[in-house]
């Protein structure tokens, strides 16, 4: 039996988190990330950006959720789907503890860990992963269709 090809065309994403945000996601805990704009639903690759967060290190959630993990920076470190974008209504509670008040909310489900980082740059913004990059992830996720 054949393993079906991954879907040719424009149907992923990158996504930059600086550290420890990303490691957070990846626990399966954080299951909101926070952009100043919204995003389209949708699969993305996790993107563990060059810069870490580090006041976030001090947060007792942020600690407990990633703790004895390591914070790789500078490359793919998962996948997931992006299966909606909102923003809390004026005057209502944060839909998560993970929730920034005014920010746009991507609710993440389907995060998979790599068992190996790929170095890559990643950008601000939605980006486009090259072929290349795409390769490199999906070798390490044999069993993932979309």
């Amino acid at each position: 039996m054949s393993v079906a090809p991954l879907p040719e065309g424009d149907w992923i994403r990158g996504i930059s988190i600086k550290q420890p945000w990303t490691a957070a996601i990846l626990t399966g805990a954080k299951n909101i990330e926070n952009r100043p704009r919204p995003w389209r639903t949708g699969w993305v690759l996790l993107h563990a950006s060059q810069q870490t967060d580090r006041p976030a290190l001090r947060l007792p959630l942020v600690a407990r959720t990633i703790r004895d993990r390591e914070l790789v920076t500078g490359a793919v470190v998962g996948i997931a789907r992006i299966t909606d974008c909102h923003q809390d209504p004026e005057g209502a509670p944060p839909c998560s503890p993970w929730a920034h008040v005014g920010a746009w909310h991507l609710e993440l489900a389907d995060v998979q860990e790599l068992p190996l980082p790929v170095p890559a740059r990643g950008q601000l913004g939605p980006w486009k992963p090259t072929a290349d990059l795409l390769g490199q992830v999906f070798q390490q996720l044999p069993g993932f269709r979309p």
